[in-house]
């Protein structure tokens, strides 16, 4: 019997995506099969992906990776969610937090019974009844506490991290696993004739690398997927304009907070993730609204502590591949699109990415149904993170500056419209199948940027006064509790995984 399996794999590009991709097919596949990276020290490697998402612990976890080695080894901090300042009014804060809003109550999502509260003046704001929420501006964290039925024993967090050092992290798991990294450049590509299908990379060596199946892990230039196989690229740029980012490290002042900060200026919006040892920052702008001297500008004079580089410009679109698999190359991370890093998704779309390889993984007939499935499914969560990441810009009343009043009034995808007027109108959310961000996230966010619903769900009327009020208020007295009992995210940090001095 012929043997049909697909057991020579080339990964094109290093950095997060490339030794991702290395990590996880070197976990899931027997030692039969060849995994071989190349990459150049001499490119650069696009470091936007530091901050995450709860997911990044389902990829850590199936590698057996020890967390608290992990967290050391990155110089990692972590991470309740993400701060929004100015979004919606100058002057406006919210949190997004992970994890839910509340306690449910039967088939009703608790904000429901909060927003007849709320509208009636007798409720707090709804950071107060959510642990993460309510625990990350007060620099607060645990990763879990054995509190029987408490909140408290099942938090939901990520981290922040530095992403080359993560790449190294895992670049030393593949090795120990088999897989062979190259050092070089590819200067040329060979297809077969019959069907274009990639048959090998030329390095500057002289050398050929073979392969069955191929990632394009090469960044946002897409060697395989793009320059060689023509696949094509959806802009998304008319929903969200911008098109580059200013980033730069700096000293850390004070301790480190357990959330992302995401600040809106005026035209775009600036990051802060704190790390162990620095703290990482970058400016996403639109460069029809702001020039790029400005924008390094405005980065700088914002910055907690000193500035330790030059910003460093990055340039991009926003969008996806037509196909993310195509032939015989699947594209991973920057190669198959660029999400802007509004909601800490890019490092999740190289996980979710690998994690579809592996289970559309290909015989050597390269089933077109399952590469027509896989590029459906990955279609389908670009377009859904891209219509949550479209309402951070479109929910807002800011009309001070021409970027944001592009935003405020600009066209949107009628989905994302539909799901605003929705909740505007009833309070409610639906979540479509498999998205990423699920009711908890579409609430806070919307609520954060002044959607507040006419009214709520008519069932919560069947509580009498006293009972609704009873019940909101014990939520809110349980997160008081639980946060009081957390240690600080500085405390938690120095007891379990506090990294080596970085010699300065």
């Amino acid at each position: 019997m012929n043997d049909k399996r697909v057991t020579n794999i080339v990964i094109v590009g290093g950095g997060t995506a490339g030794w991702m991709s290395a990590s996880a097919l070197a976990k899931a596949l027997s030692r039969d099969f060849s995994i071989r990276l190349i990459e150049s020290d001499e490119i650069g490697i696009v470091g936007v992906g530091e901050a995450t998402i709860p997911q990044i612990k389902l990829f850590n976890n199936a590698l057996d990776l020890d967390e608290r080695d992990f967290v050391r080894k990155t110089q990692g901090t972590f991470k309740l969610g993400i701060q929004f300042v100015d979004w919606g009014r100058l002057g406006d804060r919210y949190i997004h937090g992970f994890g839910t809003i509340g306690q449910d109550l039967g088939l009703i999502q608790f904000h429901h019974y909060w927003l007849k509260l709320f509208k009636q003046g007798r409720a707090e704001d709804v950071a107060a009844y959510s642990l993460n929420t309510a625990a990350a501006p007060v620099n607060k964290f645990v990763n879990t506490m054995n509190v029987e039925n408490s909140p408290l024993s099942n938090i939901a967090y990520a981290y922040h991290f530095d992403a080359s050092l993560y790449a190294r992290y895992l670049r030393g798991y593949a090795e120990a696993r088999g897989v062979r990294r190259t050092e070089g450049k590819i200067v040329g590509v060979e297809q077969r004739g019959a069907d274009g299908f990639i048959e090998s990379v030329v390095l500057e060596s002289g050398e050929k690398v073979g392969g069955d199946l191929f990632i394009d892990c090469s960044g946002f230039r897409g060697l395989l997927i793009e320059q060689t196989l023509k696949t094509g690229y959806d802009d998304w740029t008319h929903w969200l304009p911008c098109d580059r980012a200013m980033a730069v490290p700096s000293e850390n002042v004070g301790p480190p907070t357990p959330y992302t900060r995401s600040s809106a200026r005026t035209a775009g919006w600036q990051w802060r993730i704190p790390l162990q040892h620095r703290t990482g920052n970058g400016y996403v702008y639109s460069s029809k609204y702001i020039s790029d001297d400005e924008a390094a500008a405005t980065l700088l004079k914002h910055l907690d502590g000193r500035a330790l580089a030059d910003p460093r410009p990055l340039r991009f679109v926003t969008g996806k591949r037509k196909k993310f698999w195509n032939k015989n190359v699947v594209a991973i991370g920057l190669a198959s699109g660029f999400m802007e890093p509004l909601e800490s998704t890019s490092i999740h779309l190289i996980q979710s990415g690998i994690g579809r390889l592996i289970s559309c993984f290909p015989e050597q007939d390269f089933s077109q149904t399952l590469i027509d499935r896989y590029n459906a499914q990955a279609a389908f969560e670009f377009e859904r993170i891209r219509d949550f990441l479209i309402l951070h810009y479109h929910a807002t009343e800011r009309d001070d500056t021409p970027f944001w009043n592009y935003c405020r009034t600009m066209s949107v995808p009628q989905q994302l419209k539909d799901n605003m007027e929705l909740f505007r109108e009833s309070g409610r959310f639906y979540r479509e199948g498999e998205e990423l961000f699920a009711v908890t996230s579409w609430v806070q966010v919307m609520l954060g940027q002044r959607i507040m619903p006419k009214t709520y769900h008519p069932l919560v009327d069947n509580l009498s006064d006293a009972e609704l009020t009873e019940f909101v208020g014990g939520v809110g007295t349980l997160m008081r509790r639980c946060v009081a009992a957390m240690p600080t995210h500085a405390e938690f940090i120095a007891r379990t995984c506090a990294a080596e001095k970085v010699p300065g």
